[in-house]
């Protein structure tokens, strides 16, 4: 037992959890984009009534979190492959880099994205 409790306060568990975290935000955002696609196909006015909801500032909020969530899925998944093409043993301060430049990438992704946005 006390050994599974320190496990998750690694910063490898915490940098699994955002992955799949991150992934399944996306995975329930795909459908909803298709949808909005699919606005497209029912006319133009549908479509720009939508896009003129967008403008709403909840709603850029929004847009910045789903980037930020697409950057950290992108990054942590890269770092995974580094993971596993690596040969073992994995160095703990190699993870350690790599973890902290996965949150540097997605931290700076958003931060591009939400002030082009705003």
């Amino acid at each position: 037992m006390r050994n599974d409790l320190r496990s998750r306060n690694h910063r490898c568990f915490w940098a699994f959890l955002v992955h799949r975290v991150s992934g399944v935000a996306l995975s329930v955002f795909l459908p909803l984009h298709f949808w909005v696609l699919g606005q497209a196909l029912e006319g133009a006015g549908r479509l720009e009534s939508f896009l003129r909801w967008t403008d709403h500032p909840l709603v850029k909020l929004s847009e910045i979190g789903l980037v930020l969530l697409l950057a950290a899925h992108l990054s942590g998944g890269l770092r995974l492959l580094l993971l596993e093409f690596r040969p073992w043993p994995a160095a703990p301060r190699w993870q350690q880099g790599a973890l902290a430049l996965t949150a540097g990438v997605s931290a700076a992704f958003g931060l591009l994205f939400a002030l082009n946005v705003l």
